[in-house]
């Protein structure tokens, strides 16, 4: 576990935003990228598929959530009214990572995934991908 400060974790989040290629930057059409602390139960709620238990038991940890409509998903009536939203949750990154490399890291692979998620790419992808 690695404690980090709320402008620390923000930072993190700035630079993996800052390190992405400017065509994919671009193409965020209608996007809200969010930092908070923890997933609420409406959040969790909203995961599709709820995490399968560990071996231990216990449920891995939400790090972010994309909820929106991707780009593949919008059809000409999509009216860009309500921002989609991409959330990071500092708790957890921290909980689960053991430095501040660890942590920058993850956070970075957690908004690469959500966005991708934007993009239209499912979890499996982009497992399959590495985020």
């Amino acid at each position: 576990m690695f404690q980090m400060t709320d402008e620390e974790f923000e930072s993190a989040i700035r630079e993996a935003l800052d390190g992405m290629p400017a065509q994919f930057m671009e193409a965020l059409d209608n996007v809200a990228i969010m930092v908070q602390d923890e997933p609420d139960d409406d959040q969790l709620d909203r995961v599709e598929e709820p995490p399968l238990p560990t071996t231990e038991g216990a449920y891995p940890e939400l790090l972010g959530l994309y909820e929106g409509v991707s780009l593949l998903e919008r059809t000409d009536g999509y009216d860009m009214d309500v921002p989609d939203i991409i959330t990071i949750f500092k708790g957890p990154h921290e909980r689960m990572f053991a430095s501040r490399e660890e942590v920058v890291r993850e956070a970075r692979k957690t908004v690469i995934h959500e966005i991708g998620h934007h993009f239209g790419l499912d979890d499996d992808r982009l497992h399959e991908m590495g985020y």
